[in-house]
């Protein structure tokens, strides 16, 4: 909708994940360094974790499309499978078609396969992806299938990549005689402030922006403040905002439109929000008129044997002006 309005070739932000649009940050090169690694030197298990959003997904794409030509693989985005229907998808995933089998045929059948690849000086690699979904019987039949093996290599290389949880599951002790088999290990993480504008910056050059600083400093900072590095909420906010600037004309986008932007994200309109304006404002002046009374009649209003009164209301004072300080942080930041 609005690719001719700014220039674009395709759009900058889609959520799906493509390799053109890959934004290496040094976590994101060190994980595909370590993916790299574990397929070429047959590292038997690896596993690769990382916060919903980091771009795990999308790193395996980008494995995938630079894998030789000499590795099958066998990717498996949903594993909430019973044991049968997880090996009858690797095995039809691997090109080996045929009637459904029982389990003993299947693995008869998957490592005739593995030997017969490996006699090819071929290499086989099991991804495995939202492997914190795994259950954890099928997760011990994942490490039994590493069993194929010959005297001097893995039949079977198995990458699991996963949410932080599945870091807890293989903590558990029945989990133990995979953790052992965990060979390499890595935490990706979120994306720096200067990594988030770098980001941004690489996927509007990519989809064919002609204008450079369409996002604005203070947009981005916006952006990176509510989505903590994660560059699926970058996507997300960065694409609702380009909607919003082609539906109100505006060429530039400023901090005040990813602030609306996030408003609806978060299910709270700008109507919304605005009723809460009259109450809060009210507030605000009452508070400040109570602060310049008792600054302006501190001195010539109590004196005397009204002292005692004096100090408490000159307490009440600094009570006053502390909470009135406090609600103005709070509104400030609030509309920040």
């Amino acid at each position: 909708m609005y690719l001719r309005f700014y220039g674009f070739k395709e759009k900058p932000f889609e959520i799906s994940p493509d390799p053109k649009f890959l934004y290496l940050s040094e976590k994101h090169k060190e994980a595909l360094a370590q993916l790299t690694y574990a397929v070429r030197e047959k590292k038997g298990f690896t596993v690769i974790t990382g916060e919903v959003g980091t771009g795990k997904t999308l790193l395996i794409q980008t494995l995938l499309s630079r894998l030789d030509g000499n590795i099958r693989t066998a990717y498996l985005f949903n594993p909430r499978l019973e044991t049968t229907d997880f090996l009858q998808y690797i095995c039809e995933d691997l090109g080996l078609k045929g009637e459904r089998r029982s389990k003993g045929e299947y693995l008869a059948q998957l490592h005739h396969f593995l030997t017969d690849c490996y006699a090819k000086d071929e290499s086989v690699v099991l991804i495995i992806d939202e492997a914190q979904n795994l259950d954890p019987k099928l997760l011990e039949e994942v490490r039994l299938l590493t069993n194929l093996e010959t005297p001097k290599s893995k039949l079977l290389q198995v990458i699991l990549m996963g949410q932080p949880e599945l870091d807890d599951i293989l903590d558990h002790p029945q989990c133990r005689p995979l953790k052992q088999r965990v060979t390499l290990r890595y935490h990706i993480q979120p994306l720096s402030k200067e990594e988030t504008t770098k980001y941004i910056e690489r996927r509007l050059r990519n989809a064919g922006a002609p204008l450079r600083n369409l996002f604005l400093p203070e947009a981005i900072d916006k952006i990176y403040k509510y989505s903590k590095g994660i560059p699926r909420l970058i996507n997300i906010v960065c694409d609702n905002a380009l909607l919003l600037g082609y539906a109100t004309d505006e060429r530039v986008i400023g901090k005040s439109m990813i602030r609306e932007v996030i408003m609806d994200l978060e299910g709270l309109s700008s109507k919304e929000k605005r009723k809460f304006l009259p109450p809060v404002i009210l507030t605000l002046f009452v508070l400040l008129g109570i602060g310049v009374i008792f600054f302006l009649w501190e001195d010539s209003f109590f004196k005397g044997p009204k002292a005692q009164l004096y100090e408490t209301l000159r307490e009440s004072k600094q009570f006053v002006e502390t909470l009135f300080l406090k609600i103005v942080d709070k509104f400030l930041r609030l509309f920040s």
